[in-house]
């Protein structure tokens, strides 16, 4: 692995029981396997990270068994959809759905205009300009109440 992206506790004595994954970088189950290999026992991460089990509290969490080690815990986005969507999808049940999202700029994005691809929006500046985007929230949902996959 290389050292800019190491696991944080590499080289120490103790390793930590419980790695939070915050870092953007450990963002699927075989990335974040580096953090187990170093000595942790479990990982969580701060973020969408494809097909793996993914956890929000008080919607799915009583799916968790000690036999987890790598979870993700979703985005923020998901955080939020996910207890409103469980209560409707209990109470009434959910046909169809659509969401909508409003959400600050990130990391990714370009904070002046500029060429970025074939994508003119994400060519705008972000902190000067509204700018459409897809998430990923909604696929998330379905991974965190199965009833509403797809």
């Amino acid at each position: 692995m290389p050292k800019k992206r190491r696991s944080i506790f590499h080289g120490r004595r103790q390793a930590a029981e419980v790695i939070v994954e915050c870092t953007g970088f450990y963002t699927s189950a075989e990335k974040s396997q580096a953090h187990l290999q170093a000595g942790a026992r479990k990982v969580l991460i701060s973020a969408p990270a494809g097909e793996m089990k993914t956890i929000v509290y008080n919607v799915n969490d009583d799916t968790l068994t000690p036999d987890d080690t790598i979870i993700s815990v979703a985005s923020c986005t998901t955080n939020c959809l996910a207890p409103m969507a469980k209560v409707l999808q209990d109470a009434f049940g959910i046909n169809v759905g659509t969401m909508t999202t409003i959400h600050a700029y990130t990391g990714t994005q370009s904070l002046v205009d500029g060429p970025r691809g074939k994508d003119l929006r994400a060519s705008r500046a972000a902190a000067e300009n509204v700018i459409p985007h897809t998430t990923g929230a909604a696929k998330a949902i379905g991974l965190v109440i199965p009833a509403l996959s797809g």
